[in-house]
């Protein structure tokens, strides 16, 4: 019988003051899953990418601007940041997100 291991998304990265944290979760052809934890005003700076990819908040609230629309995402909450829309992303207190990127 095959066996699965489990993960707690909230404890599998951790803060780090003045950082932004990754891990990839994982990582193929068609998409990424990739965990973050950005400390308080920590932002990445405008960019757009080649495809969607969907924001999951898991702990804390994140600012991020989509389109040049802002848009403010709570612990419990998801949005998807349409493909070559640019959009920044910016701490507004620490928080932790799961960002899944789907390729074509």
């Amino acid at each position: 019988m095959q066996t699965y291991d489990t993960l707690s998304l909230t404890d599998a990265v951790q803060y780090n003051p003045e950082s932004v944290v990754s891990r990839t979760l994982i990582k193929q052809p068609k998409g990424t899953v990739t965990l973050f934890a950005f400390d308080k005003g920590q932002e990445l700076s405008e960019h757009s990418a080649p495809f969607d990819a969907a924001v999951q908040v898991l702990e804390g609230e994140v600012e991020l601007i989509i389109g040049g629309t802002p848009v403010r995402v709570k612990a419990g909450e998801w949005v998807v940041m349409p493909a070559n829309i640019p959009h920044a992303v910016k701490a507004v207190e620490r928080f932790k997100m799961l960002l899944t990127m789907v390729r074509e």
